[in-house]
């Protein structure tokens, strides 16, 4: 028999036309649209920072945290070795380098530390990290969104007001008065009821006063607590006269022995897989009562409005990803003598999902300038009301599509779990279901046109603003005013309704801020009826270079 040849073994192992791995760059340099709209939109005052911090997130050491976490998700630990109940979800290392990475940069902090521009420089920093590790994100966004229920009783308040804005993350478990830095999580819905929040069949129980501001002991059963390692969570629960209240529950009670509060399992989730959300029961936990007795839902909104804001940017930045990775590949990548980027259906192709991605972004950034102005300006609040619930049903629909088309343009190499591809997929369905799924946003929207018409008023003034400089945004804008103005079944109409604002919504702000060749794209395909039901049937003749440019890292930098 003849020698094998060993060289010529090796030689069907040799390595060529793959791409490198999409690694140490700079997550906000390649990113055109994000760059511009911070500008745009009043975060320049702390670009330098978002720099930085994109910097560090683009870090081949950060992206495989971001890996590991997921790949090691949390385990649970009802008791110790002694028996005693400890209920604690033991994270990977991984996770909490992350954590302490968002948190040094203020991610959950920054809106409420007097910066100009913070909720534009909140989202821009949310929206980078989602791109590397969603779970963390998910206590990073309740503790930012706590503040605005916190501050309804501020007296009461004060300690965890001043420590949910600490930059130290400190993962132990111990109670919240012997720590540096502090998170908020929140635990609402019940397994009978989900949305419908009167259904809800835990109770408070007064140890003395009773009223905003006393101790409570809760009993009853949570189906969803996100984030169960926070310190203390925003919860919703009956009272003997007043109805459903909000409260304040601790980790540990005030006099340092844990709280009664039991971790009964740990959700075996899609995506998500970093992120320990959980079932809890409360056994006479003590709590606080935080807002008026009976409008615990009121209260609480305060921190939904905010949250769904991350909502609506994490699912932009799902779709940046993703699109950034094809980008990437087929860049890298031959077929039949030429760059995949430059075959003319691949070209369609990732030029449409750059133009969706885009939109979402410069309308999520829209969005959080909107939360800024807010506080000063009513006709702000009164879009930002109406346009987030717009904004969060929109992005959440895109995101789906966005993730499963790029993982196509990467073929087999991006159904591989080695891809970060199956993590965005399977993590794209969740923005869509946490607070509020679409039919539950769809009726919020109707529910604030109803009650508040300065919303709709506010929301028309905006998309206003870019009408005459194109007759197809105008033409949209003309039947928006006509389908609002029919309420004999708005409801059952309430999707088509929600989507064809936040299209108009979408073409308008692009339109006013470009570039050019974005929104001609966008006026052409998404309002002109130049467009498919797939991505990558954009019509010819449009200016498809730049997009492709904002959608490949090297391009943008």
């Amino acid at each position: 028999m003849a020698d094998l040849n060993p060289q010529a073994d090796l030689a069907t192992h040799e390595v060529f036309n793959q791409p490198p791995p999409l690694e140490d760059y700079n997550l906000f340099r390649t990113d055109s649209a994000l760059m511009e709209a911070l500008s745009r939109e009043g975060g320049d005052g702390m670009r330098a920072e978002v720099d930085a911090y994109g910097s560090e997130l683009g870090r081949a050491e950060n992206i495989e945290h971001g890996r590991l976490a997921n790949a090691c998700p949390p385990v649970l630990k009802t008791h110790d070795r002694f028996g005693r109940r400890m209920d604690e979800a033991e994270f990977h290392p991984s996770y909490h380098a992350l954590m302490a990475l968002g948190m040094k940069h203020g991610q959950h902090a920054i809106p409420w530390e007097g910066e100009t521009g913070g909720h534009v420089i909140h989202t821009a920093m949310h929206y980078m990290m989602y791109q590397v590790e969603s779970g963390v994100c998910c206590p990073l966004t309740m503790t930012y969104a706590a503040r605005p229920a916190l501050e309804m009783q501020p007296e009461a308040m004060q300690f965890w007001l001043q420590g949910s804005v600490s930059r130290d993350y400190d993962s132990r478990s111990i109670p919240a008065t012997s720590k540096t830095g502090l998170t908020i999580g929140m635990a609402m819905t019940e397994k009978q009821g989900g949305s419908d929040i009167r259904a809800n069949t835990t109770r408070a129980v007064a140890r003395g006063r009773q009223g905003p501001g006393e101790i409570y002991d809760l009993t009853g059963h949570k189906w969803f607590c996100s984030a169960p390692m926070c310190d203390a969570f925003l919860t919703l629960a009956y009272t003997e006269q007043g109805g459903v209240s909000c409260f304040l529950v601790p980790r540990w009670r005030q006099d340092g022995a844990r709280n009664g509060i039991h971790l009964q399992r740990l959700k075996d989730k899609l995506g998500n897989k970093s992120n320990a959300s959980s079932e809890i029961e409360y056994h006479a936990a003590e709590a606080m009562m935080i807002g008026e007795e009976g409008r615990g839902v009121r209260t609480i909104i305060n921190m939904v409005t905010h949250t769904r804001l991350d909502c609506a940017t994490g699912s932009t930045s799902l779709m940046r990803q993703a699109v950034i990775q094809a980008g990437h590949h087929v860049e890298n990548r031959m077929a039949f003598q030429r760059k995949l980027s430059q075959q003319p259906l691949m070209r369609n192709v990732l030029a449409d999902l750059s133009l969706e991605q885009e939109a979402a972004t410069v309308l999520s950034m829209r969005l959080a300038r909107a939360f800024d102005e807010a506080a000063t300006d009513p006709q702000a609040a009164a879009f930002s009301r109406l346009a987030v619930a717009v904004g969060k049903y929109w992005t959440c629909k895109r995101v789906g599509v966005v993730v499963g088309e790029a993982m196509e343009c990467l073929g087999g190499a991006g159904y591989v779990e080695e891809s970060i591809l199956p993590r965005l997929y399977r993590e794209s369905p969740l923005n869509g279901i946490w607070e509020g799924s679409g039919n539950v946003i769809c009726l919020d929207v109707l529910r604030a046109m109803q009650r508040e018409p300065e919303s709709v008023a506010a929301f028309m003034a905006e998309i206003g603003t870019a009408r005459g400089r194109d007759t197809r945004l105008d033409r949209a804008i003309d039947h928006m005013e006509s389908e609002l103005g029919r309420l004999d079944d708005i409801e059952f109409r309430a999707r088509a309704v929600v989507e064809h604002m936040a299209l108009t919504l979408q073409a308008s702000l692009l339109t006013a801020a470009g570039p050019t060749a974005v929104a001609e794209a966008f006026l052409a395909s998404r309002l002109d009826g130049g467009w498919g039901h797939t991505f990558g049937t954009l019509e010819p003749g449009l200016d498809l270079q730049p997009l492709i440019d904002r959608a490949t890292p090297v391009a943008a930098g």
